[in-house]
């Protein structure tokens, strides 16, 4: 199995690291373009794969990963699709384009998974909201779902909800970088030294995130756990509350959603 990448950012080199890592298949059965001929060299370098030479030789690969910005995929479609074969099943990453504007744009009947991983993926922590369409079957979605959890986990999730999938886990690291970073410059400001404050910070958030997974618990319970009767936890928390901490991320998850559905 050949699998292509036309796009080699910071997504896709993480997709090729977890595919190598995992044994999903052997970095020469990779092969990867990219517009910068210097990072294509670069990646070349690090992890092995074949210069694609162009994007409609990555186009025929059995599995082509389109890892562009939104703005150019119509572009890219344009310059690959008389490449694509009928067996060729394509796993689009970019957020507002839908199956059937995928579909539209190739102009064909085409094999077409639509996903939106995370920059987690980085770390081999990506998760990565699914769908298809009609022609890809179960047999090739398997293929596919195996190479997204190569890199975290991969969730199947009904296209109307992929825009949900944008604001909850493609955008959000961001949002947990900006509270990692304001809750070290609140240690900061109590004394702690900044690169302490910053490690503290960061093992509270992925201590906090693992108990949620591996407890099963509701986040509400947890966060009750933390919260002693007069305590200093409970204090803080009023803050929060009073702050509209809550309000402000469920309205930023709704903004970023508006924002992938006009993509």
């Amino acid at each position: 199995m050949k699998i292509g990448f036309i796009g080699l950012g910071n997504m896709g080199s993480a997709m090729i690291g977890g595919i190598i890592a995992n044994k999903v298949v052997d970095a020469g059965d990779i092969i990867g373009a990219d517009a910068s001929f210097e990072r294509t060299d670069e990646i070349v370098k690090k992890f092995g794969i074949t210069a694609a030479g162009s994007n409609n030789a990555a186009a025929r690969a059995d599995i082509l990963v389109t890892s562009v910005k939104p703005q150019v995929y119509e572009a890219v479609i344009e310059d690959i699709r008389d490449s694509i074969s009928e067996d060729t099943v394509i796993i689009s990453i970019a957020p507002g384009k839908s199956l059937d504007w995928l579909r539209e744009k190739y102009g064909k009947p085409v094999k077409i998974v639509r996903c939106m991983p995370n920059t987690p993926a980085l770390v081999g922590e990506g998760c990565t909201g699914v769908c298809r369409n009609e022609l890809v079957s179960d047999e090739e979605f398997e293929t596919v779902l195996s190479i997204l959890n190569s890199f975290g986990k991969a969730y199947e999730v009904n296209e109307s909800q992929m825009d949900a999938v944008v604001a909850v886990s493609g955008s959000s690291p961001a949002y947990v970088f900006m509270l990692i970073e304001a809750m070290a410059d609140g240690a900061v400001a109590e004394g702690l030294p900044r690169k302490t404050a910053y490690e503290m910070a960061a093992r509270a958030v992925l201590g906090s995130a693992k108990m949620v997974l591996d407890t099963g618990r509701h986040p509400g319970d947890l966060k009750d756990m933390v919260c002693s009767p007069a305590g200093t936890t409970i204090d803080a928390v009023a803050v929060l509350e009073n702050m509209g901490f809550r309000s402000a991320v469920i309205e930023a998850e709704r903004a970023c959603a508006e924002k992938s559905r006009s993509l």
